[in-house]
Parts: structure tokens; sequence; C-alpha cells
């Protein structure tokens, strides 16, 4: 126990001549920092110099003094002289040149502060050419790009639907009221400050919406449009499907788009004279009336037309088509304008209709074309025998009889992709190709390039299917989809062939052969009995 509180003692003495050890440390260099700070001083003799200073600015304030004493004495001796009545001609141009620059340089400051800011606005400087990167092909950008854009437009289609539901009498009462109103204020000419204070009633009701209230109130009446369940968890076929859908959307967007622009290109261009003329003659007469009547009365005819044109005019005309196809002459002008492709159609018809019309005027048939046809054979036979797809004729790659030939309506084969729900591998699940119809089967090519794409091809006998429908993948999208399903008795599930253009085309070619094949099968009732 002793030598445990000797060692103890042993080191609580020596951590104690340490602290001193570093005490004297800091004692010294505080020491010496003193001393180069005193020798510092020393050299710079910096009193010195301060006493200088103070010395050498009371000299200038006693000079200064001493002059305005100076000044003070020799006012005051000095007579006083009359004011000057006339200066030398040159002083007074000197000096008047000089106010005039103090007055302009203060002009200029004044104006610079007050409009500098706004006058660099309008300083032309060359425009840079930005250029906007442009984002890959996506199919989830795309889907997402179309429900942005339907999400978008949803408040105009509702406005524009709910305006056609009153335009309908869709309620009676909510319609009456309108029609009273607005025939009432049309005719004190309140017409436009009615349309303002609405648009202001409608903003209002927006802000309070957006501050939290719930408000369900509208000017018309709404009209609800169905809303299909979403679906999630999609499989490959349905997520492949999902995007033709959407494809299939743009490009109806985009088609209505160019046969509403197309149609008002037609419309000026006078493509078709009887349209552009009636359109020519409203102009003229709007003009001369514009002229000759005061706008007051004009606004006044203006406002109760578009009001009995809205709300009785174009009601009976929905409600009555043979009356709108007759008298409504907006209507009857935007229907009969062509779009580019229909000018198109009419100018080949037209083309082949003269073609046509010369031969029979001129019957030629080559002596050669008609050698090379053998005897008992007709032309159909020929050009069934002839025909052949990329990877060879027709009847070899399905192992046909040479009879069966492509339809003329799917002589070139409508593309798809067979969905064979009865298999899990993906390979076999999806297989991209072309669908061909014949008098009695049904045949799907794979565009596959393997050695093994003939054995992926599917020959389905019209005979054997039990059941032909139009098939939609996806339940949330407007619209019936783009597939067929045909079942048969040796597949469990339909097979489907998805992703078709021309679906609705495909469908009326298959549903119509297969009816022919059903009732050519079944024995006559003369001989069942």
């Amino acid at each position: 126990m002793a030598a445990v509180v000797q060692d103890f003692q042993r080191s609580e003495s020596e951590r104690l001549s340490e602290v001193k050890g570093h005490l004297e440390i800091a004692l010294l260099e505080k020491h010496f920092l003193q001393e180069e700070l005193r020798k510092l001083r020393e050299e710079t003799n910096v009193d010195s110099l301060r006493q200088e200073l103070e010395r050498e600015r009371s000299k200038r304030l006693d000079l200064e003094q001493k002059m305005n004493e100076v000044l003070r004495t020799r006012l005051e001796d000095s007579p006083p002289q009359p004011p000057r009545k006339q200066q030398s001609p040159s002083n007074n141009g000197t000096a008047e040149k000089q106010q005039k620059e103090v007055w302009s340089s203060r002009l200029q400051k004044w104006l610079h502060e007050r409009f500098g800011v706004y006058i660099e606005d309008f300083r032309f400087q060359p425009e840079e050419s930005t250029v906007e990167t442009e984002e890959p092909l996506s199919a989830k950008r795309l889907t997402e790009n179309m429900r942005r854009l339907k999400r978008g437009a949803r408040p105009v289609t509702n406005f524009l639907r709910n305006l056609s539901a009153l335009s309908n009498w869709h309620s009676v009462y909510t319609s009456a009221i309108a029609f009273i109103i607005y025939m009432n204020a049309a005719w004190h000419g309140w017409a436009i400050p009615m349309f303002l204070f609405l648009a202001i009633l409608r903003l209002s009701l927006n802000y309070l919406i957006a501050r939290g209230w719930r408000i369900q109130w509208s000017i018309v009446p709404e009209v609800s449009e169905p809303m299909d369940p979403p679906k999630e968890d999609l499989t490959v076929s349905e997520k492949f499907q999902l995007v033709l859908d959407v494809a299939q959307k743009a490009q109806n967007i985009f088609g209505k788009m160019a046969d509403v622009l197309e149609k008002i290109k037609n419309l000026f261009m006078w493509v078709q004279p009887d349209s552009t003329r009636k359109l020519y003659i409203c102009l003229w007469v709007a003009f001369i009336t514009s002229c000759v009547l005061p706008y007051k009365l004009m606004g006044f005819m203006m406002g109760v037309y578009a009001g009995i044109k809205f709300f009785i005019i174009d009601f009976l005309f929905k409600s009555c088509p043979k009356l709108r196809d007759k008298y409504d002459t907006p209507y009857i002008v935007w229907n009969s304008l062509p779009t580019d492709p229909q000018l198109k159609e009419r100018t080949n018809a037209t083309v082949s209709r003269r073609l046509s019309c010369i031969e029979k005027v001129q019957p030629v048939v080559s002596r050669s074309s008609l050698a090379t046809i053998p005897s008992g054979m007709s032309r159909e036979d020929d050009a069934g025998r002839s025909h052949s797809t990329k990877k060879g004729p027709f009847h070899e790659i399905f192992n046909l009889p040479e009879s069966e030939r492509p339809l003329a309506v799917c002589e070139n084969g409508w593309r798809c992709c067979l969905i064979n729900r009865d298999r899990k591998m993906p390979t076999d699940y999806i297989r991209n190709g072309m669908l061909y119809v014949t008098e009695n089967y049904l045949c799907f090519e794979s565009s596959s390039s393997k050695s093994s794409a003939s054995k992926k091809n599917k020959v389905i006998k019209l005979e054997d299917i039990t059941d032909v429908q139009k098939y939609k993948v996806l339940s949330v999208l407007p619209g019936s989809g783009m597939g067929i399903s045909i079942a048969t008795p040796s597949t469990q599930k339909p097979l489907v062939f998805g992703a078709m253009i021309h679906r609705d085309e495909a469908f009326e070619t298959i549903y119509t052969q297969y009816m022919k094949i059903l009732t050519t099968s079944k024995p006559p009732a003369s001989a069942e009995n």
C-alpha cells in the first residue's frame, strides 16, 4: 500500500514539474514578444511622427485664420464700388455658356436617373439562337405526356361539353333561365358586360376553391363522362398494347387537327369554289353592313341572332338531323370541304375513270399475255398461283394447297402481334408478323429471321374457330382496342392478334369469311329430314 502511495505522489510531482515547465516557457515567450514590440516601436518612431503631424496641422489652422483676417480687413478698408451695369460681351457669353452647360449636365443626370433603366431595355442586341435538346423516344414518357395532355385539356373539354348540354336543353330549367337572362342582356346592350361578369365570378370561385373551400357549382349543367377503373400490375403484352393505344390516340388527334387545318386552307384557296363563293358573298355583305349601319345596332343584331341560334336553331338542328342536312349552311359547307388526302383520292379516281373509259373505247388484248395462261385456268387462279410473301411462295410457307391464296383485301397482310396466352416464355408469348385470310384458313406469318421461324407460323382453319370477337387489352383507355381474339378447341385461352392498326377492317373480313364457311358447311334442311 505504501508503494502505491509513493508511486502516486511521484506521478503527481512529475505532472507539477511539467506544468511549471510549460508556464516558464509561456512567460519567456511573452517577455520575448514584449521586447520585440518595444524594438519595433523604437525603430519606427511612431510617437515622433504623430507629434510632427499634430504640429503641421496646427500650423495650417494658424495660416487659414491669418488669411481670413487679412481678407476681412481689406474688405473693410476698401470704399464701396457701384454695381456693374454692363459687362463685356465676351464675359457675358462665357457665363451664359457655362450656365447652360451646368443646366444641361443636371438635366442629363436627372433623365438618366429617372429613365436610364427603361432606356437600357430598348437597346438592340443580336438574338441568341438557342437549340433545344430533344428527349429520346420513351414509351413511358409518351404515355405520361398523353395523360398530361388529357388532364390539361379536361377543363376546356368539360366547358365545351357543358356548353353543348346547355344548348341541347339537357336541363330545361337551367337552359330556360340562361336563355331569358342572355336575351334580356342582349336586348339592352349588356351582353359583353354580362360575359365579363361571369368570367370574374368564375375566377372568384376558383380563388375560393384554391383556398380550400368546397364549392360544387357551375354556370351550366355538369355532364360527367364515364371513367374506366384503373388497372395495375400490367403484363408485357398489356404494356405493349398500352403503348400502341397511346400511339393510336396521338395519331387520331393529329389526324383531326390536320383535317381542320387542311379544310380551312382549302376554303380560302378556292379548292372548292362553291363553298368559297358563299364565304366571299357573306364577307361583302358584312363589310357593306358595317359601313352603313351604326355599330350599336350591329351589336344588338349580332347578340340577338347569336342567342336565337345557340338556344333554338342549334337545338332544332341537333334534334332533327334531316333538317340540319338541308338547311344548316355552315354545317353543310364544312362537311363538304375536302382534305388533302380526299383531294388526292378524287384525282386518282378521276384519272382511273378516264383510263377505264379509254380501255372500253379501245379494247386491246395482248396475244402474248393470252398465250402464257394455260387453258382452263382463270386470271384469278394464275394470280393465286404466283402470289408469294417475302420468304417464298404463300402455299409453301403454310403447307397449304396451291388454290389457297390471300383475299384481295389482305393481299399484303395486316401487321400485328400474336399473343398466345397459353405460353409462359416471352419468346413464345408474343410474336410479331403478318396476318392473312384465305377462303378456308387464317394464317399468321412470323417475322423472325431465324431458321425456326416456320415453326412459329400459325395456321387456323376457319371452320375450327368457335368464337371471334374484338378484343381490348386495357379497359382504362377509351375506344374498343386494337386486337382480335380467336377461340379454338386446341387452345385453353383465346389467341389474340393485337396492335392492329386496321383492326376493324380485319375483323369484318375474318367474321364475314367465317360466317360464309359456317353457312356452307351446314347440311340443308331436306337432308336432315
